[in-house]
């Protein structure tokens, strides 16, 4: 594996200010994007399918495990791990020995090395990896992970092409290994509640839904620069932060919400902001489910704006609507809409959720919890499985496909690369 890698999930926007002969200072203005309330162990139903039970004898003591990635985004999966008895923390990987030292106050007793071959050498017994790698080495990575005999929970986006998807499931299945792909915001619950809200009929039969994402300029946390150099390797694969990276989740949560995908259409854009730099924005995607309910997504970019969060500074809302009202999810990740997280319109009246807890780390600790207790009990679906990662992928090449021929229709189906 490289040397330098940042163990980051991101979706971010990044400006930089330069003069006319391409040279200049580069300027950080984050949007910062990237990626939690009482544990939900199973939000969703398996998919059509898909098994329920583990290839694997369930952990009757603390499952040892092992951080592969101290970046970014470690602050907010680590929370998962916390407290929790289910799991014993037993190594720090990442080649920055800055991070080691950083991320050892967490975990005291965890040993620390520069990289994953040096910890399957020392004879530390691990029994699941978490995985946060840059996307570009996730393939590689995952597959080597798989091969030391370790369970690997990985970040989304899965890998850029089904050929390495499916790499990673070989490996899994040749080793008896379980592969999941983390996605948080299945965990988030406001967005538990919608699904719920949609499912029980109290606001009828639906109608249709609609994502919107803006992406500002200003606010949010810090994100090393070395970070947005890996996004930009994604940019140049045709992999943007927009429709790709952030996109991932509103991708998974049209699946997990309403079943699989028939058809997609899309109109991806491309916004150059700097030498080497462009954002796949705006962007809008419609697609058709298998059960006929039709879902757009749209997304943007707002240079100027500032957004209040403890985050990335997306300001995200879902709104299903139904024949005899409507729900809607206000914010996940930053706080632009200061209104109840969640809100359900219906016969007349307007009902408002005060106390959810929607926190957008919360969802990374509930889904680490959820993954550490799978380990240990092995009931109801994992959430995701490596397949149903593969089914998100299918759908944003489909998008991406579409895109390319003009807008026309694709079945995520039959994308076979």
């Amino acid at each position: 594996m490289p040397e330098m890698w940042d163990g980051f999930e991101s979706n971010v926007v990044v400006i930089l200010a330069c003069g006319a002969d391409g040279e200049g200072e580069v300027e950080r203005i984050l949007a910062p994007m990237v990626e939690f309330g009482g544990l939900c162990e199973n939000p969703g139903k398996p998919a059509p399918g898909r098994p329920d039970a583990v290839t694997f004898v369930p952990f009757d003591r603390p499952v040892r495990s092992a951080f592969i990635g101290l970046g970014r985004i470690y602050d907010l999966n680590m929370r998962g791990y916390v407290g929790n008895p289910d799991v014993e923390v037993v190594a720090l990987v990442d080649p920055s020995p800055e991070r080691r030292a950083q991320r050892q106050a967490d975990w005291p007793d965890a040993a620390t090395f520069a990289s994953a071959a040096e910890l399957a050498a020392s004879g530390i017994e691990v029994d699941a990896a978490e995985v946060l790698l840059p996307i570009p080495l996730h393939a590689d990575g995952v597959v080597e992970m798989l091969g030391y005999g370790w369970h690997v929970n990985m970040q989304k986006p899965m890998c850029n092409d089904l050929l390495d998807a499916q790499r990673m499931l070989d490996a899994a299945k040749a080793g008896d290994r379980i592969l999941r792909v983390m996605e948080n915001y299945l965990f988030y619950e406001p967005l538990r509640r919608l699904k719920a809200v949609a499912e029980s009929g109290e606001i009828g039969d639906v109608c249709g839904y609609h994502v919107k994402m803006v992406g500002t300029g200003r606010g949010g946390w810090d994100v090393p620069w070395s970070s947005f150099e890996w996004q930009m390797d994604q940019m140049k694969r045709g992999r943007g932060i927009m429709v790709f990276d952030d996109g991932w989740h509103k991708l998974a949560t049209a699946l997990w919400l309403f079943g699989p995908v028939r058809e997609v259409r899309a109109w991806i854009g491309n916004l150059a902001v700097g030498p080497g730099i462009d954002l796949d924005t705006p962007s809008t995607l419609i697609w058709e489910h298998e059960n006929g309910v039709r879902g757009v997504w749209d997304n943007t970019i707002a240079m100027d704006m500032y957004l209040r969060s403890d985050y990335y500074t997306n300001d995200e809302r879902w709104e299903i609507t139904g024949s005899k009202g409507f729900a809607r999810v206000n914010r996940v990740t930053g706080r632009g809409v200061q209104q109840p997280s969640l809100e359900i319109y219906a016969d007349g009246e307007m009902r408002s959720y005060h106390a959810l807890d929607d926190d957008w780390a919360s969802s990374f600790r509930d889904s680490g919890r959820h993954w550490l207790r799978w380990l240990h009990t092995g009931e109801g679906p994992l959430m995701w499985s490596a397949e149903e990662g593969a089914d998100v992928l299918r759908f944003a090449l489909a998008a991406y496909a579409s895109s390319a021929s003009g807008g026309t229709g694709v079945q995520p189906g039959r994308v076979t690369e």
